[in-house]
């Protein structure tokens, strides 16, 4: 098997026509449990949270951490960002020795402190050394590299398109677009359209991000921009099973049945118990109370228990406040 194969394989045409899902990098979230939930669901395709480049090369713990594996099975893709050339080349290096199979490129993050430094969605500003950015890490590395952005920095400057040539012929495999400005952040709605013209404007991969929340929205993007991917990022935060509702959606019109309360308690458990197992007590606790306020959204005393977490003294009394919470749920549905 060639080294490229994790990407071609991920865009090989399917029987049923339809496009890979892939889980989208996010900063504190996709953790290696979350990344293998995601896959336990029908992601295609998972991405690390982003790697500070500079970080990496002083070997912070916590970097390598953020880079592991979430399934031997599942092919590895980890995200780094950076504004040195030379810096990011040796940061994917570092990944490829460490069994990254794909490295991605944030060129679209659009927080302040990411921008401040240079990388993330500032490298949308500077083209030139977007490029070079591009081309030394694609040249630095065997494996293939690919690379996020956003639709530019503002409404007046949109480059979206300029960009996406400029990453094609820096070498770069595939191209996800965020459908929003970096001065949207992540308010209005993403434009679909505008990723549609940008992947009418390059011959390799384009993958498609923001908004995808239901299997309807989905379809709806899908079928708007012509992408040859979708990334699904908030909308999977408490719903991993989102991937294979979409996936069914967008195979034959009925989306995948949600899993029964039983299943799902059980999900929320075993992940409470692979954060743990993967951070250690006192970092999983603190971790795993944000995904367990997301897994709980929209369920009766929801609040309320996400509230009592927030003040449990340990991770055994939140253990105990979960089950006594799903115990609760379930006899309501009952």
């Amino acid at each position: 098997m060639s080294l490229s194969d994790h990407v071609e394989r991920l865009f090989a045409p399917r029987a049923n026509g339809t496009p890979p899902l892939l889980l989208a990098p996010m900063a504190g979230v996709t953790d290696a449990p979350f990344r293998a939930l995601a896959i336990r669901y029908g992601a295609d395709l998972t991405v690390s949270e982003m790697i500070a480049s500079q970080a990496m090369i002083r070997g912070i713990a916590k970097c390598l951490k953020m880079s592991q594996g979430a399934d031997p099975e599942a092919t590895l893709a980890v995200q780094i960002a950076g504004a040195d050339p030379v810096a990011m080349a040796e940061a994917a290096r570092m990944q490829e020795d460490l069994g990254a199979e794909i490295i991605d490129i944030n060129m679209g993050c659009p927080v302040k402190k990411i921008v401040g430094t240079g990388a993330g969605a500032a490298l949308l500003r500077d083209e030139r050394l977007a490029g070079r950015i591009m081309e030394t890490v694609a040249g630095a590395v065997k494996v293939p590299v690919t690379v996020k952005i956003r639709l530019g920095w503002d409404d007046a400057h949109r480059n979206g398109e300029s960009m996406a040539r400029i990453a094609q012929e820096s070498g770069m495999r595939m191209i996800t677009v965020h459908g929003r400005t970096r001065a949207q952040m992540y308010s209005g709605e993403a434009d679909w359209r505008a990723i549609g013209a940008i992947k009418a404007a390059v011959s390799i991969p384009v993958v498609g991000n923001g908004d995808v929340t239901t299997p309807e929205l989905a379809l709806k993007w899908w079928k708007m921009s012509g992408v040859d991917g979708m990334m699904i990022g908030r909308g999977a935060l408490g719903r991993p099973w989102l991937f294979r509702q979409i996936a069914r959606y967008l195979a034959c019109g009925t989306p995948g049945e949600l899993p029964s309360l039983a299943e799902r308690g059980a999900v929320i458990i075993d992940h409470f118990h692979a954060m743990m197992a993967h951070h250690g007590v006192r970092s999983g606790h603190l971790l795993a109370r944000k995904h367990l306020g997301w897994f709980t959204r929209g369920y009766p005393g929801g609040a309320a228990f996400r509230d009592r977490i927030n003040h449990a003294p340990h991770p055994e009394a939140v253990l105990t406040m979960l089950r006594e919470f799903l115990d609760q749920t379930m006899e309501r549905a009952a």
